[in-house]
């Protein structure tokens, strides 16, 4: 009854995103999401001539947006803590177990994780065993207005106290964690700070150590660039450095491909100023590495193998131990393997899932759940498509990963 009164109380935070007015979409969410999804461009410009033609015959002025393609098809919230608001967005049915993420630097949960979640392969595995928390970093949804100057700045201790508050604003008890770069850094220490919250922790290119003296000076830089010029030319240059492999940037015959250019176009939405929060954060942590062994959680770390965080993933993953800790290296790849190599991640994540008692959904299972059949049986879930199954093909080198599962027939 208490469940019952607390959702209660807190849906009206929550906004559904199913019809949109044409004056609230950015150009970004109109013609650069598809592109992380794989989507070509020329296929968003034919739906969006439908929709116009739609509008047209509609005497409304709102545009009506296919939502399952245009983000996770869930609903976001706006979750008040004490030390600020911060936007959640929720997909999925929020009674199966919750699966939190958090993005890196100046990106949010659309242009960070859409490629691994949009991914075919990936919906039988994550969206079907989890219900979605996706939280954007103070400042960083789509849509959002610059932080007052009056707001303090937030460090990183903050932040993973703020993933806490979102967990008890749901009324979350256990949660898998996904987080990419400076959100895999929150996510681990939220996992150190709030160690019986946490089951697994799956972490793209992390960083655990304080920052250098080269990358607090470079920090220093760029934060003083999104000062006094936003978002220029320059700043985006050294983010999609931060964020792809020197190929993914170059392109084949020196063009660019949708994913970079739409990453451009997102950039160019950002608050400059609420960037700058963020990474003054990140570059005024502390070192986690005395730390990591008493973690208690088990651990996939993915790194790209021309990520400049390449180095201290590996160096995470050591000091963690094979026992807890298994790494996944991806060739050819930068540091956000969720949108240049989503592919590489569905493996290592299935086995790693397996552990804790997740399995994929069998292609039938929809279908033969309809007529009443109970499909919780492990070994009739797990499915893996067939050309995935050389790790070759996809590019990766798995070092091994040791689970241990009890099927029952």
């Amino acid at each position: 009854g208490g469940r019952e009164r607390r959702k209660e109380r807190k849906e009206p935070r929550c906004r559904q995103r199913k019809r949109v007015g044409a004056d609230e979409l950015s150009e970004f969410e109109k013609d650069s999401v598809f592109p992380f999804a794989g989507f070509s461009s020329e296929a968003t410009a034919r739906k969006e001539e439908e929709e116009e033609e739609g509008a047209m015959a509609d005497s409304s002025e709102s545009v009506s947006i296919d939502i399952d393609m245009l983000s996770f098809g869930g609903k976001e919230c706006v979750v008040k803590t004490s030390k600020g608001s911060i936007s959640v967005y929720v997909c999925g049915d929020q009674e199966k177990p919750p699966l939190i993420t958090y993005p890196d630097v100046a990106l949010n949960s659309m242009s960070c994780f859409q490629g691994l979640f949009f991914c075919p392969e990936a919906a039988p595995l994550l969206l079907h065993n989890f219900c979605i928390y996706h939280i954007d970093a103070p400042g960083h949804e789509l849509g959002a207005d610059v932080i007052s100057s009056d707001a303090p700045l937030l460090s990183v201790d903050d932040l993973a106290d703020q993933v806490a508050e979102v967990l008890d604003y749901f009324g979350l008890q256990k949660v898998l964690c996904l987080g990419v770069t400076a959100g895999a850094y929150i996510l681990t220490l939220f996992a150190m700070k709030y160690r019986e919250s946490v089951l697994g922790l799956i972490l793209v290119s992390p960083i655990c150590k304080a920052p250098s003296w080269t990358e607090w000076l470079y920090n220093k830089v760029l934060s003083n660039v999104l000062y006094f010029y936003g978002m220029c030319g320059i700043m985006k240059e050294c983010l999609l450095q931060r964020y792809f492999s020197k190929e993914m940037r170059c392109g084949i015959q020196g063009t660019e491909s949708d994913i970079i250019q739409a990453c451009r176009r997102l950039l160019d939405e950002r608050q400059s100023l609420n960037v700058k929060r963020f990474l003054q954060a990140v570059n005024e942590r502390h070192d986690l590495s005395d730390s990591l062994h008493k973690l208690e959680c088990k651990t996939l770390v993915f790194v790209g193998e021309s990520s400049p965080f390449r180095d201290e993933a590996v160096y995470m993953s050591s000091k963690m131990g094979r026992k807890s800790c298994a790494l996944v290296e991806v060739q050819a790849c930068g540091s956000l393997v969720t949108e240049e190599h989503p592919y590489a991640m569905i493996i290592p994540m299935e086995f790693f899932l397996m552990g804790f008692g997740f399995y994929r959904q069998h292609p039938m299972a929809s279908s033969s759940s309809s007529n009443g059949s109970n499909h919780s049986s492990p070994s009739r879930q797990c499915c893996i498509a067939p050309e995935l199954l050389s790790p070759e093909s996809l590019g990766i080198k798995l070092k091994p990963i040791k689970t241990r599962i009890d099927i029952q027939f």
